[in-house]
Order: structure tokens, then sequence, then C-alpha cells
């Protein structure tokens, strides 16, 4: 009881530091579990036995015979799950060429090119040797993410490091279990048909027990057979019956399966995924915690010595700055990357959590079976995982400021509220090569202003997701158009440190309109303009328009005719070179305005174009 319930205090231990240091979890959960495993036994143990000993040694241990083996499938099958249902097909299709040859070409780079290093280095079989190399072609989101939180960078490198992330993890897992597969049918076929045939039976069923079984769900929600307080749980254990069902009938074939599965959930016309998604996220939390502190703490200190030599920095340094510079740099040839920008994903790439997770079930089950060098793969898969991951989390911020890609300022801007506002001046935005990201929890606001080809998501401001998104890492304004004053306010209290370091705005309310004195230093656009004041003139003239200003005094009487009149409003100064400044409700705050500027309105256009006096 006291080890069961230390791993989990361990393990959310783990995450809080992780969150408050801002380094990707599973570092502090590994270090953990080989504190209170290997370490713990060879350093702070008189009888030589480890604190939290995962398997049964015939007098302590948690989990009997293959109970560990049975534990780390399912749950990696739960966390799999998971991350297939973060993959939607409609943001596949932006990620562009550049994405599909990394985790493509790449992966085949990094997979031939890593199981000949390991081949070569530590002598170890050709099976053996692409098995470990199939393994480390994943980069996980859950370890690239907290990296690149803190990174403001431009859109397309995130976007490029966030989707590979996302991607090869099913395609390194189904490399893996391909690979492993054929280990195990080899004694007995010799690379002959039957091999082939494993590798057949795992697609067919993993994919057609997947597909199936998600379609199954999808029309057992929508159609209520299921009650609300049964959703999660039920959905749960359909996962994990569709991941023992294909393993029934194809040998690892049910990771494959639960890949399939959540993909197709998550493309799925499904009511209540907003909710699904948050069990899954928590469970894969609770899980993840304890899965790693088991694996960590199940490795022996005499796995971990196999390590102690030359050729494991051989390795490391060969996988790390030479196979993944060379599968990046081949990947993104002819593309619109720059070098430096190129150089900067060549460094960023943290294995994660399916690494790790399948190399140490993997392994065990080879080393049970008596396969040569088996022993081999937990270790070096752990090596490369831990040390991608520390030397990203503390150099990838030096290292995005050495090569040039490190914004010195962001210009991006987060709309709260995707009205019909919102999405007016969210397209001028966009037209003037200003990246722009609209948020809102109504969904047929998000729909339309994706109609409009504008980045939006469907999210609850008062949900920390929004803290996750590495795409919003060139977010430097942030504009709180809601009709809610709370709400406004409440996003800038809540994000303006993080999203309007350059500027935080939001519409003023109708008591602060009343009352001029009110103003706020935030306030935005005008004094006498409020959500419905916005929202009835976008009905009239949903059109923004542009007129050139002449000089200060000019613009300042641009001003006051667009302040008067109720069907103009001021939004933006537009400069010669087509920078846009915000105009706050303290509209004579832009300084430099100068022959050329133009105004930028909305409402109705003007009668004259010089001098409205």
């Amino acid at each position: 009881m006291l080890e069961l319930s230390g791993i989990i205090i361990l393990g959310i231990l783990a995450q809080w530091v992780a969150w408050k240091f801002k380094i990707p979890a599973i570092l502090p959960l590994i270090l953990i579990g080989l504190l209170v495993g290997p370490i713990a036994a060879t350093f702070f143990s008189e009888d030589g036995s480890k604190w939290i000993e995962p398997v049964w040694n015939g007098t302590k241990g948690l989990f009997p015979g293959d109970g560990l083996f049975y534990f780390v499938s399912l749950a990696i099958s739960i966390i799999l799950f998971e991350g297939g249902l973060t993959l939607k097909r409609s943001e596949i299709k932006h990620v562009g060429p550049v994405i599909t040859k990394l985790i493509t070409l790449g992966s085949a780079i990094t997979f031939f090119g890593a199981g000949f290093l390991v081949r070569f280095i530590f002598n170890l079989s050709w099976e053996i040797s692409f098995l470990v190399s199939g393994l480390i072609i994943v980069t996980g989101p859950t370890v690239i993410t907290p990296i690149l939180r803190n990174i403001p960078l431009k859109k397309d490198v995130s976007a490029v490091l966030k989707w590979e992330g996302i991607l090869i993890d099913p395609i390194g897992a189904l490399v893996a279990v391909l690979v492993f597969e054929f280990i195990s049918v080899e004694g007995d076929s010799g690379f002959t048909k039957t091999a082939l045939i494993e590798f057949g039976k795992i697609i067919l069923f993993g994919t057609t027990f997947g597909f199936t079984f998600a379609h199954a769900l999808i029309f057992a929600i929508n159609k209520n057979f299921v009650p609300h307080y049964l959703l999660n749980v039920v959905s749960l254990s359909t996962v994990l019956l569709v991941f023992v069902e294909s393993e029934i009938f194809a040998h690892e074939s049910g990771l494959l399966a639960v890949v399939v599965m959540g993909m197709v959930v998550g493309n799925g016309k499904l009511e209540n995924m907003k909710e699904l998604l948050y069990f899954k996220e928590s469970l894969s939390v609770l899980l993840i915690s304890i899965l790693f502190i088991l694996l960590a703490a199940n490795i022996n200190m005499e796995d971990l010595m196999l390590l102690y030599r030359w050729e494991t920095v051989a390795l490391f340094a060969l996988v790390v700055f030479v196979i993944r510079p060379l599968a990046v740099f081949l990947s993104t040839a002819g593309s619109k990357l720059k070098f430096n920008e190129k150089l900067f994903i060549s460094w960023v790439g943290p294995r994660g959590i399916v690494a790790a997770g399948i190399a140490s079930l993997f392994g065990s089950k080879l080393l049970k079976d008596g396969v040569p060098g088996a022993e081999y793969i937990t270790p070096l898969v752990f090596m490369i995982v831990l040390g991608t991951v520390l030397l990203n989390a503390t150099t990838a911020r030096i290292f995005a400021k050495l090569v040039g890609v490190f914004l010195k300022r962001s210009e991006g801007i987060l709309i709260v509220g995707a009205s019909q506002v919102s999405r007016l001046i969210g397209s001028y935005l966009e037209d003037n090569d200003r990246h722009v990201v609209l948020i809102d929890s109504n969904q047929t606001n998000i729909q339309l202003a994706q109609e409009l080809g504008l980045e939006a998501f469907n999210t609850d401001i008062y949900s920390e997701s929004l803290n996750d998104n590495i795409e919003l890492n060139d977010i430097g304004f942030l504009m709180a158009l809601t009709g809610s004053e709370n709400i406004n306010k409440y996003a800038i209290n809540k994000f303006g440190e993080q999203f309007g370091e350059n500027g935080t705005f939001r519409l003023i309310s109708v008591d602060e309109m009343n009352h001029p004195e009110k103003n706020p230093k935030e306030g935005l656009f005008s004094q006498t303009d409020d959500f419905i004041q916005l929202t009835e003139v976008a009905r009239k003239y949903p059109k923004i328009h542009e007129i050139e200003i002449l000089d200060r005094d000019h613009y300042e009487k641009l001003i006051e005719v667009t302040n008067k009149d109720e069907d103009m409003i001021p939004l933006l100064v537009k400069d010669k070179k087509g920078v846009l400044e915000i105009i706050s409700s303290h509209n004579k705050a832009i300084k430099n305005v100068e022959k050329g500027y133009k105004l930028v309105y909305l409402g109705k256009p003007m009668v004259y174009k010089k001098d409205p006096k």
C-alpha cells in the first residue's frame, strides 16, 4: 500500500515540478524512478532491495509474473488513444509538405541511420539494432510542448515541431511493433513469408478493429445509448476492449488499433468530444506519472552499467548531431524555411513517452524470451530519451537566440471572441500579414471564422488549454472583443502577461462608455463604442475602410468624426510600410502619425477624402 500510494504521490509531485520549472514531465519522472529503483538498491539499501520494486521477486514487488507488462501495455494503449484524439484531419491539411517529408523521409533516415550506428557501435544483431532505431524515431508533443512554450518563434517553425511530434508518435509505434513482430517470428520462419503474413495481420486487424469500434462508439454516444455519467468510463472500457480483442486476433496489433480508433473518434461528429478529451487528458497524466516511475524503477544497475562506456556517448552524439540534422535538412530541402530555422528544428528533437514506454515493454519481453542483446534495448532508449530531453530543455532557448530564430518582438494578435466584428477585424489583419488567432466557446462562431480561412480555436477562456498551445508563441497582442464585460476583464487579467506583452486591450463597458472619467487604460478603439455599438455597425456596414492621413491634426479630426458618427468606429493606424497599430480608447496615445499613414475604420465610407472639417 505504501509503495502504490508513494508512486502516485511522487508522480503528481514530478508533474508539478515540471509545470513549475517549465520542463518536460518525463525528466523528473524518470529521475525519480531511477532514484527509488536502481540507485536506492545500490547506494541506500543494506539488503540491495529497491525502495519501489515493480516486479515481485519472491519477497517484495507490486506486480507478480507478467503483471507489469500487462499494465504497461494497457497504459500505453490509453495514452496512444488520447494522442489519436488530438489529430484533426482539417489541421493536418495545412501542415504542408515539410511535415509530410519529416514523418516519412525523415523517419526513414533516422530508422536506417540509427540502426546502422547501433549495429556497428554496440555490435548488436540487426534485429535488435533496428528495434532500437525504430523506438527512437518518435519525438512526442508531451516533451516538445513544455520546451517550446516559452520560446517565441515564427508560427511555421513551432507548427512544424508540434505536428511532427504528434504525427510521428503512431508511426514510430507502428515501426517498433513491426520490427518486434519480425523478431518474434524470425526464429521460426527465418524472415520468410510467415513474417510478412504477421505484418499483414497486424495492419489488417489493427485498422479494422480501430475503425469499426470507433464508429460504434460514436453511434452509441450520439444516439444517447450511453448515459452522460457513464460516457467517460464506457469510452475507456471500449479502448481497452479494442486493444485486447485486436491482440487476441493478431499479436501486437493492439497499439495500432487504439491509435486508429483515437484518430477516427477525434475526427468524427461526436457530441461531448471536449468532455471526453478532458477526461482522457487527466487519465493520461495519471498513467504517465505512474508508468514512468515504474519503468525507470524496474531498470537494474547492471543494465545502466552497460552504458558506462565510450560507445554510448558516440551513439548519442551521432544520433543528435548527425542523424537528426541530416533527416531535417533533407526533408526540408526546397521549402521556404530559412537555414537558421532548419538548424533550430534539427536541434530540437527530444524523444518522449512512447519511445520509453514501448522500449521497456518490448525489451522486457525479448529479455524474458532469451533474445541476445535484448538487455540493451531499454537502457539505450532511456539514455536517448533522457539525454535529448535534458539537452533540449536546457539549451533550446539559448540556441534559438544564437541562430536568430528567437522573435525579439511578438507581433501576433490573439482575439478573444469570434463574433462578426472579430471575424471582420481578424480577416483584415490577416490580409495585412499579421498572425491572428481567434478563440471562442461558441462552435458556430469558430466554424464561420475557419470558413474565412482564419485560425480559430473552440476553447473556454477559463480553461488552461491556451497555456499549452505552442502555436501561440508569436502572440504579443491581446484583444478581448466579447459581449461580456466580465470575460473581457478576466481575459486581460489572466492572459495579459503571457499573450499581451506588447499591448492588451478590451472593449469598454456601458458604464465606462457613459462616464468618460472611467475610461480604462486598456480600452479598445474609442470611448463611445461598446460591444453592442460595434455589433450594430458591423451588421449595417460589414466592411473595413482605409483613409489616408495628411498630418497629425488631420488624424485627430478624423478620430473626432468617427467617434461622433454612430456608423463609424476607428480601429487601427497603418504606417507607410503597412505596419498596423491598434487604436485604444485613449486614441491620442498613438504618437507617430504623419502624411502617408492611413486610418483604418469600420462602418460606412466617408464622403470626403482629405479634410473632414
